[in-house]
């Protein structure tokens, strides 16, 4: 008996546009360098991309998301975590992006150090299938 694998509904969350207070960036460069976390709820995927400048940390990412979704969560003791109360949401991992609009690539690689490396397998089906970035070449380093 075959198992029927369940498609998770992609959704792209781009913050890299974004400057330090929130607001965009009066020029976009060519290409833009930033941040990213992949994060799970029940059959939804969400990839959420950054701008260095609107946030340093990949655990910053993940708290400005859960506080305009309104997911409670807290900073672990340490404070280089920020964790989601509910058990439905995972945090994959993260890592860090570039976006040529020229050449119209883009690159995800490395890691993040409070969640880990991203979950590359059948990343570039699922970021081929972001409206915005359908006409892209995506490159896992």
């Amino acid at each position: 008996m075959r198992r029927q694998v369940k498609k998770l509904k992609i959704v792209f969350v781009d913050h890299s546009e974004l400057g330090h207070s929130g607001v965009p960036k009066t020029a976009v460069a060519r290409k833009q360098n930033g941040k990213f976390v992949q994060l799970r709820h029940k059959d939804t995927e969400y990839l959420v991309f950054s701008s260095k400048e609107f946030a340093s940390y990949h655990t910053d990412i993940v708290e400005r998301f859960c506080r305009e979704k309104d997911i409670p969560g807290v900073y672990n003791a340490s404070g280089k975590r920020f964790v989601i109360h509910d058990p439905a949401w995972v945090i994959v991992g993260g890592g860090k992006f570039e976006i040529d609009k020229t050449e119209k690539y883009i690159l995800v690689y490395d890691n993040s150090m409070a969640y880990g490396r991203f979950e590359s397998k059948g990343l570039k089906d699922k970021i081929g299938a972001i409206k915005e970035l359908k006409d892209y070449e995506v490159r896992i380093g």
